[in-house]
């Protein structure tokens, strides 16, 4: 059969999006990027803000309209939490809930999941997933924390986690298919091995050194570790240079009444203090996070102290969401909700800000050489193939050159930053003849 799927939202649903493909595919089934050709059609959904619900409704009917004669499957955290809304939806064949994920493959198709295995090079091959050069590993899901905004732990239901052993084999699996990075997700990704017995960063440490140890994937980036999760010395995994230079700690508030509204298990104290450890360690990292304005009862006091905080924090980059109201949390009953308008004006103001954090980060590297993993060709000029990477910061790097370099990891001259991304300069006897050697460059 033919299958096409869609996913919204986070690292998490790509991995598992990223997964379902490998499984259709070792069943025989094939993927189609158009989705008027599909038998079967998967959507992953969000519900992390009103948008995101809006969005999954919408990607469902238009893909309807695309294939009238497909099999629609819907799944994520708008199908769980909004099931009749979904199988309503004109298509639909199937509502499956994010404890069912994991099946949703043998449940659509009726055949079984096969398992990981090593197989050939040339099966493998035809098995990946086309064009793609980081592939996302789910190591945990579900979360145990009580945010007041959120509704994951609704959608997602308890914290648990995978084996150290399943998580490894995966990424061999992954490494043999040809993938330069693993990026391990998780809803909770910080919290991994709690349920198996283990304390704070423990569990993820020890996964973290298993994989650098038992594996030889060029590149380890772990996704969004809540701060209170880490303790100094987690950071000193990042003696090994094949874990990504990238954490992103969310902070959602620097004003301590606001932190203590949202359960964040967390204060500018202890937040500052991890950033201390962090870059003590790691002086040339690239430390992200999210913030939310517009929080009910963040008056116009509170977000001056939080943007205070943040512009002491000096991040290198930001996501900033304007608060969104969802039925079911314990905010949406809260009272003091504030006015969309003061909402955008905040926004902005944070917006503004992490553009210039983005750009302050990234302009310490002109002049310098860093290793690239160049992920697509964006375009074509006179001069050679526009191709796109990210370096182990996660900046996006853009370069011309004659041919496409898509999957390699070669070191790279930066010269210049502009339109937020680096421009950079791939000398030609840089690239090796020998593609192996260019492919694992770990710019050691």
């Amino acid at each position: 059969m033919k299958v096409h799927l869609r996913t919204l939202g986070c690292r998490l649903n790509q991995s598992e999006i990223d997964g379902m493909a490998r499984q259709f595919r070792q069943q025989g089934h094939e993927i189609v990027d158009d989705a008027a050709q599909a038998d079967w059609v998967v959507v992953n959904t969000c519900a992390v803000t009103q948008d995101a619900s809006r969005s999954s409704r919408h990607l469902v009917r238009e893909l309807h309209r695309a294939s009238p004669d497909a099999a629609i499957h819907v799944t994520g955290c708008y199908a769980q939490i909004a099931p009749q809304e979904i199988a309503a939806l004109p298509g639909v064949a199937g509502v499956v809930p994010n404890l069912d994920k994991d099946r949703l493959v043998p449940m659509v198709s009726g055949q079984d999941a096969p398992p990981f295995e090593l197989e050939p090079i040339s099966r493998q091959n035809k098995l990946g997933a086309v064009g793609r050069t980081r592939a996302f590993v789910k190591a945990q899901d579900g979360c145990d924390n009580a945010c007041t905004f959120c509704v994951t732990t609704v959608a997602r239901g308890a914290g648990r986690s995978r084996s150290v052993d399943e998580v490894v084999a995966e990424i061999r699996y992954l490494q043999a298919l040809g993938y330069q990075e693993a990026v391990l997700t998780g809803v909770h990704l910080g919290s991994y091995g709690h349920d198996l017995g283990r304390q704070q960063s423990d569990g993820l440490a020890e996964l973290v050194r298993a994989i650098l140890r038992e594996t030889d994937i060029p590149r380890v980036r772990l996704s969004s570790l809540e701060p209170w999760d880490l303790t100094p010395d987690f950071f000193d995994l990042w003696q090994d240079r094949r874990l990504c230079r990238h954490l992103h700690l969310p902070l959602q508030s620097g004003c301590d009444a606001t932190l203590k509204r949202m359960l964040r298990r967390t204060s500018q104290v202890q937040f500052r203090e991890l950033m201390v450890a962090a870059r003590s360690r790691m002086p040339d990292a690239a430390i992200t996070t999210d913030v939310i304005v517009g929080f009910p009862g963040e008056s116009e006091d509170e977000f001056a102290i939080s943007e205070a905080f943040i512009t002491e924090m000096n991040f290198a980059g930001m996501h900033v969401f304007r608060y969104s109201k969802r039925p079911g949390t314990a905010a949406a009953r809260m009272r003091g909700h504030v006015a969309e308008d003061a909402k955008k004006q905040r926004s902005a103001r944070l917006l503004a800000l992490a553009a210039a954090g983005e750009r302050a980060f990234a302009e310490q590297f002109c002049g310098a050489a860093l290793p690239v993993l160049w992920e697509q060709v964006a375009g074509a000029t006179e001069d050679g193939f526009v191709n796109v990477g990210y370096t182990e910061h996660y900046i996006r790097v853009r370069c011309i050159h004659p041919r496409p370099l898509t999957n390699l990891v070669l070191p790279v001259e930066l010269t210049a930053y502009a339109d937020g991304q680096l421009v950079g300069r791939l000398r030609r006897d840089d690239l090796a003849a020998d593609e192996a050697v260019v492919t694992h460059y770990s710019g050691a």
